[in-house]
């Protein structure tokens, strides 16, 4: 983690389409039968009127101009209390109507849904009678007032019901801690891509005739990691929701080649253990016996064993870097370390002198290119088409490799090149 910074934040863009057939279905399964009941004619400051109201039929829903419109055809049976000369009667009726109502929907920075409902009028499908000595008496215009009475208090709970009730969080956070879980791309290398997000964004919600379309981003950290897999602790809380114009459809990944200090070190005595090198010509001799390495902040440090005209070690720091042509770790500035030079300032002033470094930096490279071809095209792999659950396919491609630099670890060297490229996550259906 110690690679991350500005210039690695990254953007998985998820484009989400939602059928308004599937809204329909997700809202009529959920409310059927009596959704309504006032069974006391002494309640609402004695309001001598009871009722219950039933879905009659299928909810129907559409969207226009940012709003979603519902059709809800409800059944309704009313009792009230009739007052004539003074007298009280109570007179039950039973009728059809098809309501409309036209909803704003937003979501809060806090992921609370947020409602405004308003009435959009009624339609008669059986108007309401009452029998008065053996006759049906229409009493369509007395109940079309109680409705329009009433219409503020149903969409004031409606809106109430919606926020109390709809919890985003819960999904959202299951989500967030999914996709910052460890992802392996490759047994072999032992590597992991890992996603640290920071922010979610959201674009308003947008109507395309019976398709509700929104961009959704999750910006963050992306990167792959070597070794055992990383510990993620689950996240307890979500970030604020930012509502953007526009999310974009770019990321960066930076893949690690990684190459341990004994790793490097066993290539390094391969390529030096035994060689000799002559100076001041051929008045002094020297011959490599060992090689080792370590990490010291940003410099590689070489440990390296001597015989020949000085006997002992010598230590010699340098700064690594990824070359891209090469496809390999190699270095760059390497000179020896404080106290070597001391020491050799006393009594071998002929090494300082002499090419011996310059030789050592320009001959030792590490290969790395395989390593980072293999995990580029297995990354490809798991960019294209793959269905990560019912409804949700990930597509992508790299459009562009650029080396970063190496970084050092207590254990190993890691060589970063950012895969830029554009990834989407496809969203379909309500399951």
């Amino acid at each position: 983690m110690e690679v991350r910074n500005e210039r690695f934040l990254s953007t998985a863009h998820v484009p989400v389409s939602i059928a308004l057939g599937d809204v329909e279905r997700q809202i009529n399964a959920q409310v059927n039968g009596l959704i309504y009941e006032d069974n006391s004619l002494d309640d609402n400051n004695r309001d001598q009127f009871m009722t219950k109201v039933w879905k009659r039929g299928t909810i129907l829903v559409n969207a226009q101009d940012s709003l979603f419109h519902f059709t809800v055809p409800l059944r309704i049976w009313v009792k009230a209390g009739v007052s004539v000369l003074g007298f009280t009667q109570y007179k039950e009726t039973e009728f059809e109507i098809d309501l409309r109502f036209k909803t704003k929907f937003d979501l809060d920075h806090d992921w609370s849904v947020n409602t405004h409902t308003e009435a959009d009028g009624y339609g008669w499908v059986r108007r309401p009678t009452v029998n008065i000595v053996g006759l049906n008496i229409p009493i369509t215009n007395i109940v079309g007032r109680m409705i329009d009475k009433n219409l503020g208090t149903i969409t004031k709970t409606l809106d109430q019901q919606v926020r109390k009730n709809i919890d985003l969080r819960t999904p959202v956070l299951k989500a967030w801690n999914t996709i910052r879980e460890p992802y392996l791309i490759s047994e072999k290398y032992r590597t992991y891509l890992q996603v640290v997000p920071k922010r979610i964004l959201i674009t308003p919600l947008r109507f395309e005739g019976r398709v509700i379309r929104s961009t959704i981003g999750f910006e963050g950290f992306t990167l792959t990691t070597t070794g055992a897999k990383p510990e993620v602790k689950p996240a307890v809380s979500l970030p604020d929701l930012v509502v953007v114009a526009q999310v974009k459809d770019d990321f960066q990944i930076g893949l690690l080649s990684e190459a341990t200090y004994p790793e490097a070190a066993k290539l390094a005595a391969d390529e030096f253990v035994g060689k000799s090198f002559s100076f001041s010509e051929n008045r002094y001799t020297i011959t490599i016996t060992s090689m080792d390495m370590y990490g010291q902040n940003d410099n590689l440090i070489i440990k390296a064993g001597l015989k020949g005209t000085i006997n002992g070690d010598i230590y010699l720091s340098g700064r690594p870097y990824y070359d891209p042509q090469q496809q390999t770790i190699s270095l760059k500035d390497l000179r020896y370390d404080l106290d070597t030079r001391n020491v050799l300032q006393q009594s071998a002033s002929w090494l300082l002198k002499g090419p011996f470094a310059r030789t050592l930096e320009k001959q030792l490279t590490i290969p790395v290119g395989s390593q980072l071809a293999d995990m580029q095209k297995l990354l490809q792999e798991r960019l294209k088409n793959n269905q990560i659950a019912k409804g949700i396919t990930i597509n992508g491609h790299i459009d562009e490799i650029k080396p970063d630099q190496v970084y050092l670890t207590p254990t190993a060297m890691l060589a970063v090149v950012n895969a830029r490229g554009r990834i989407d996550v496809k969203v379909e259906g309500l399951q």
